[in-house]
């Protein structure tokens, strides 16, 4: 598929905000903004704010066995997954509702249907490892902190994980599953080798698995967790179409730099990036060795996440992509959260 395939596809996805009251929306990183859009004044979300005239149309279903029956839902909730932490990165619990501020598209929310602190959500992680020739010596670590991760976070029986391993092209060694031994077989089943088309692979795991489970009606938290060294020379997708495609699919990323030279990288740049923009966070161990830290540093922080669940002031069920500031009122606090989500197209 060329450039303009996956554009395309991107373009194509739509993205339904299911009425719950928990998380997976806020994916949860990004640090605030130091200042609001000029425009507007984002008031603090106070509970049972009045509902906006503008409402989006719901979605009716009916039995063939009970031809009277009717499920009604919503179209225009949109839920928020975000972490809040302190300046020494401590996770901050027990804010209330009032303690934040929310701007939808540049306006405050028509309606705030529920605020939760959420630990418990059901998971949806992914996990996404770089198999190329560039990191084959690092590649061994890179297994047995996968696994150990997986072993960690899975502690429900409703909690569920993929394996995908990429060189030029994404290969899944396990689909989802709650089983822990396959999960194991999956991360052991990679082989490094060949070109590295990052990109690629996050594109697909979003759009092949992630975005085909976030229409569902439990609530769940959706997450990829990507390690990489974040350099791509063999992707047909670009870095936006990646990104564009966690949003749709509401996913979180959370990305491990394989990259332990003594500076920075370009590739480092580049796993921030897509941290930032899905509302996650990108870890830089200082070795190998301490890979691990990274991901029970993943583990931590999808257990101690807010969850807000609104309904936009002026939604329109047009597809287009919709900003979101969302911020603590105490500036002492940062709040990472997606940037924005891609309403419905009707």
């Amino acid at each position: 598929m060329n450039k303009q395939g996956f554009s395309a596809a991107a373009m194509a996805c739509m993205l339904t905000f299911c009425i719950v009251s928990l998380p997976p929306p806020m994916v949860a990183q990004q640090a605030a903004p130091a200042t609001a859009p000029a425009t507007t004044t984002a008031p603090s979300l106070t509970p049972n704010q009045a509902p906006g005239q503008n409402q989006a149309p719901t979605a009716q279903t009916g039995s063939a066995d009970e031809p009277g029956f009717k499920i009604t839902t919503t179209v225009n909730e949109v839920n928020l997954i975000f972490t809040v932490t302190d300046k020494h990165g401590s996770f901050i619990p027990n804010l209330k509702q009032s303690d934040f501020a929310l701007l939808d598209d540049r306006k405050a929310p028509a309606r705030v249907s529920s605020f939760t602190q959420q630990t418990n959500l059901p998971l949806r992680v992914g996990i996404v490892i770089d198999a190329s020739t560039s990191i084959r010596t690092r590649f061994k670590f890179e297994q047995q902190a996968a696994t150990e991760f997986l072993l960690q976070v899975l502690k429900s029986k409703s909690d569920r994980a993929f394996v995908m391993g990429f060189d030029s092209t994404p290969t899944v060694t396990q689909d989802w599953t709650n089983n822990l031994d396959g999960l194991e077989t999956g991360v052991n089943k990679l082989r490094p080798g060949g070109g590295t088309a990052m990109f690629d692979a996050v594109y697909t795991a979003c759009r092949d698995k992630l975005l085909d489970i976030s229409r569902g009606q439990e609530p769940v938290r959706r997450a990829m967790v990507l390690v990489s060294d974040g350099n791509d020379n063999q992707s047909r997708a670009y870095m936006d179409d990646a990104i564009k495609m966690c949003q749709r699919s509401e996913t979180i990323i959370y990305a491990i730099s394989t990259n332990w030279t003594p500076s920075r990288g370009k590739g480092d740049d580049v796993l921030e990036k897509m941290a930032g923009e899905t509302g996650g966070r990108a870890f830089f161990p200082p070795s190998v060795e301490e890979i691990s830290v990274g991901f029970t540093s993943i583990e931590e922080e999808l257990r101690s996440q807010y969850a807000l669940t609104y309904t936009p002031a002026d939604f329109k069920a047009d597809g287009a992509f919709r900003t979101i500031y969302l911020f603590a009122n105490d500036r002492r606090y940062s709040v990472r959260a997606r940037k924005g989500y891609f309403s419905p197209k009707q």
